[in-house]
């Protein structure tokens, strides 16, 4: 950690840039959306905490979930698609923002394979495989098992030869805002604390999620919701926030923290089964897709089942894949993480457990990435375009971030030349130099035991009152510090939303409400920052219009 600079160098920026977009992430949806900018003549900038390869889209092992036009199985289409993203999100995905979402898969794909992606090779066009909660083989992939890399590879090549100028190793704070609250621009920090300040017309956030919350996770360590404070402090509403997917089959580790390799449900596809220590299944009986259930409903098995253990204290089953043929051929990166732990899938069924994957929620967004504050856009997991409701579906997100991306591009363009956006020169810079900051280590061992799988509202109250208990003000002088006040405020919108959605409801499973209630919960709950910084339920129950 660098060592904090004094109060008024913290608060003057000792640099300035302008443009006409600066996109803050350099995942899959901002480097698709900074490359399409560039392509229609905006001046874009890039900030990345990271390297720009970085981001959380090259562990996608999975795929690419899309219904390609002459290369798909027999009676399966797009709408076929919808309908299990509808089933996979529980009642609460948006239809519009699904078939619009799906429809442009087909075209982005076109537009990454001309970018010079390759992508596995079947018999008969790409190899195509089937994940949980899809009826049909329809996930194209890369490397077996490598294509949020092959992804993220293509686009960090094309922004290289189109010359994206990326700040890297800086992070985005605060919005800088106009008397009337429009955003127009960012400040940021250099990995030395060095504040600077990015005027722009239009921000795009695709910063990712904040799978740092908990203890165990396959998200890396840049995971920690910058774009969802950011964009709550700048004043804009948030939405399914307490949805958050916990992927069934991490490699299990005893004692590990921070990012677990991912051991892809595409393997349970080619035929793997769950089983626990007797070699029992897991999914009997579970539901009519057995292995191949949708996440949440296959994460809750396991957890149950490591609960009923003896003395319930089993933290991981088994995936028995020892009869996929050419394991380590299809599935490289598995195999390989496998073997560090002297385990080959040939022969030994590998150790699994449920870790945090993905948040299905966050900024709310149309499918053209509009955000509820003028200037300000939201792409990717960060977003909460209605697509996912309240789980995802396995292999829509990279497909979201490539559709999406691109889109928010073209309505910037647009929305530029119509003359919608603010000028930049009228953003103010933030007046508040600190953040509630709670301590991470405490944080996250309250949001694992507390608001993880199976919540109640005991443990909720009691995650709330520990966060209270260690929260302090901190000045946001490092990146550090921006990331625990990030994570502060995501846990206190994920417990608020949690504790006043009395059902359980695809990823967001109540111990003490274990039935779904279409009646009074088949909504979205929306939530704003309060004047005293809290995130509190806003009045409006429905999200129709707010975006």
């Amino acid at each position: 950690m660098s060592t904090p600079v004094n109060a008024s160098q913290a608060k003057t920026p000792v640099w300035e840039a302008r443009a006409d977009l600066v996109v803050v992430g350099s995942g899959v949806a901002g480097l698709t959306a900074a490359l399409r900018a560039r392509e229609l003549g905006l001046h874009v900038l890039v900030v990345t905490k990271a390297a720009v390869a970085d981001g959380n889209t090259r562990w996608a092992q999975g795929g690419v979930a899309v219904v390609l036009e002459g290369e798909h199985d027999l009676g399966d289409s797009v709408a076929k698609h919808a309908e299990d993203t509808f089933t996979a999100g529980a009642g609460l995905c948006d239809e519009d923002a699904v078939r619009a979402i799906l429809d442009g898969g087909p075209a982005a794909v076109a537009r990454l394979r001309r970018g010079g992606a390759t992508f596995d090779a079947g018999a008969e066009g790409l190899a195509r495989a089937r994940e949980g909660g899809h009826s049909a083989f329809r996930v194209i992939h890369a490397g077996g098992d490598a294509t949020g890399a092959e992804v993220e590879r293509t686009l960090v090549a094309q922004a290289g030869t189109q010359r994206v100028p990326v700040l890297e190793h800086f992070i985005a704070v605060d919005a800088l805002r106009t008397p009337a609250g429009e955003v127009a621009g960012v400040t940021v920090l250099d990995r030395d604390g060095v504040p600077g300040v990015v005027r722009a017309s239009a921000v795009l956030l695709a910063s990712g999620g904040f799978g740092q919350l908990y203890q165990a996770t396959s998200n890396p360590e840049i995971a920690t919701g910058d774009g969802l404070a950011l964009a709550l402090r700048a004043g804009a509403a948030v939405a399914d926030v307490e949805f958050v997917q916990f992927h069934p089959t991490v490699l299990y580790t005893p004692g590990a923290r921070g990012r677990c390799p991912l051991v892809t449900e595409a393997v349970r596809g080619e035929g793997a089964t769950l089983v626990d220590g007797a070699g029992a299944s897991v999914m009997h009986g579970v539901h009519p897709l057995g292995d191949l259930a949708p996440r949440d409903v296959v994460a809750a098995a396991i957890t149950r089942r490591m609960g009923l253990a003896p003395g319930g204290v089993d933290d991981h089953v088994f995936l028995d894949a020892t009869g996929v043929p050419g394991f380590a051929k299809r599935f490289p990166t598995v195999f390989a993480a496998c073997a560090v732990l002297g385990i080959d899938p040939a022969v030994d069924a590998i150790p699994v457990t449920p870790a945090a994957h993905f948040a299905c929620g966050g900024v709310v967004a149309t499918v053209d990435g509009r955000s509820t504050v003028r200037g300000l856009y939201a792409a990717g997991e960060v977003a909460r375009t209605g697509l996912h409701g309240a789980n995802r579906l396995a292999s829509n997100s990279l497909l979201e971030g490539l559709v999406v991306g691109h889109r928010v591009a073209e309505t910037v363009a647009a929305d530029l030349a119509a003359g919608l956006l603010p000028d930049p020169s009228r953003g103010r810079l933030p007046e508040r130099v600190a953040a509630p900051t709670a301590d991470r280590d405490a944080l996250q061992r309250v949001m694992s035991r507390y608001a993880a799988i199976g919540r109640d509202a005991d443990g909720l109250a009691a995650a709330g009152s520990v966060l209270d208990l260690s929260t302090k003000d901190s000045p946001l002088w490092t990146h550090a510090a921006v990331e625990d006040a990030a994570l502060t405020l995501a846990a206190q919108a994920l417990l608020t939303a949690a504790a006043r959605r009395t059902e359980s409801r695809g990823c967001h499973v109540r111990s003490d409400f274990p039935e779904r209630d279409e009646r009074g919960w088949q909504r979205s709950q929306l939530l704003r920052l309060s004047p005293s910084g809290q995130p509190v339920l806003a009045e409006k129950t429905s999200l129709e219009g707010v975006a």
